[in-house]
């Protein structure tokens, strides 16, 4: 390999990702020693580059049949487990003509496979403009570009999943659609720090197996890329949209309203209702504020997010099909977001994490104001996570996690939640990779 076409395939890295990609709708999947292993993969493996990890982990819970959103709810008589939590092998392919500055296509594919089954994860192409260096434009299955959270990849997350408002508003994170983005790939560009991706989207995700209405998801981030403005402080941050929603086939549209002082779900049945769309609006911020010091990293995330979203009385994940006449369309402002601390201690292989976060997906109502006689369900309940971890990386191969989540219910009138669940979870974690 000539050593221009090194410079070709490290500058290109580097400057595209920053050193280390940290999202799922970058160039690649989060790895370490990406820029070697480019340089691997295009000199001994005819520019496919495999990887891949495993993440088996033992978990115990407060209660028997403990609702749960880091795995899955326990089955009714279980406390403890053993699982398979991720299983994932990608395949990225790079093709890099001799006559061209840069890349010319990437395409990828990635599988993940556990106790419970094989899916796909990833399956998409993306094609990059050359003649100034700016653009690609990508097509498939792939991350939505909303979030920090939604786009940080469980490979390289040190929390062991993702929140509670992110696994029930973007499930899954990918979707099929398309996606036009800029991102300078010149090393002096004035606007090489800046990352806008904007995209169109089926909308419901890969928890649907075929698109059921023909609304289409509008999806955009524009990201400020990690930056040092001092010689130890880096900051970053990005500010997102989403604007989706479901084409209404029944007239039957539930909302919170108040009558005569008192919180209620009140249903509008106007006939002509049907065909339009319910809304799903996302609107997300988020700031990354690292320090460089002699034993690692202290980093501090923040993201917070709000919005309309559409679902049913029982739930208010993204609906997976369209609803019949007696179910309707259930319209909730919702509000979330997460914190993050995060500290390396001795050295960069040990790193002890706080998180707390929240989801309370109906913030017009709160509390006691939350009965069944008003017609609310547990879909209108608020949670947040108090979670605490260690995290020791072994080698480049293995990392270990120890995390407890201390899991708070709002205190409502309904059955089931007049007094917190018991739902805390102690997870022990090994992740394997390649």
């Amino acid at each position: 390999m000539k050593i221009k076409q090194i410079y070709l395939v490290v500058g290109f890295v580097l400057i595209t990702l920053g050193g280390k990609s940290q999202f799922l709708m970058d160039m690649v999947d989060t790895t370490s020693g990406l820029g070697k292993a480019f340089i691997s993969m295009y000199e001994n493996y005819g520019k496919i580059r495999i990887t891949g990890y495993m993440q088996p982990q033992f978990q115990v819970a407060k209660s028997k049949g403990a609702p749960s959103f880091i795995g899955g709810d326990f089955d009714p008589g279980v406390n403890n487990r053993f699982m398979l939590r991720r299983g994932r092998i990608r395949f990225d392919y790079l093709h890099f003509p001799k006559k061209l500055n840069g890349p010319s296509l990437q395409f990828a594919f990635q599988f993940d496979g556990t106790e419970r089954g094989v899916n796909i994860r990833d399956f998409w192409g993306r094609v990059f403009e050359n003649r100034y260096q700016l653009f690609s434009f990508t097509m498939g299955m792939f991350a939505r570009p909303f979030s920090y959270e939604v786009n940080r990849s469980s490979v390289d997350r040190e929390s062991p999943e993702r929140g509670r408002l992110t696994q029930l508003l973007m499930k899954t994170e990918r979707d099929m659609g398309m996606m036009l983005s800029f991102d300078p790939r010149v090393e002096k560009h004035k606007w090489k720090y800046l990352k806008v991706d904007a995209g169109l989207f089926n909308g419901q995700g890969l928890t649907s197996p075929r698109d059921y209405d023909s609304h289409k998801d509008f999806i955009m981030r524009v990201a400020h890329k990690p930056r040092m403005v001092s010689k130890n402080l880096a900051l970053s941050g990005a500010v997102s949209y989403l604007n989706g929603g479901l084409v209404q086939n029944t007239p039957y549209i539930y909302s919170t309203h108040t009558v005569n002082g008192v919180k209620q779900v009140k249903v509008d049945s106007t006939t002509t209702n049907v065909g339009k769309i319910a809304p799903r609006d996302y609107y997300g911020a988020d700031a990354q504020v690292k320090w460089h010091h002699k034993a690692g990293v202290t980093e501090l995330r923040m993201e917070y997010v709000n919005g309309k979203q559409t679902a049913s009385d029982l739930t208010s994940e993204t609906p997976i099909r369209l609803f019949t006449d007696r179910e309707g369309y259930y319209i909730r402002n919702f509000d979330g977001g997460f914190f993050y601390l995060l500290h390396n201690i001795f050295n960069k292989q040990h790193q002890v994490i706080l998180k707390y976060d929240w989801y309370d997906p109906n913030t017009s109502v709160q509390g006691k104001e939350i009965s069944q006689g008003n017609h609310f369900t547990g879909a209108d309940v608020r949670f947040s996570t108090f979670g605490a971890g260690y995290v020791y990386y072994v080698n480049d191969h293995l990392k270990v996690t120890a995390w407890y989540d201390h899991v708070r219910n709002e205190i409502t009138e309904l059955p089931g939640f007049t007094e917190d669940i018991k739902d805390d979870v102690f997870t022990l974690r090994l992740q394997f990779e390649f």
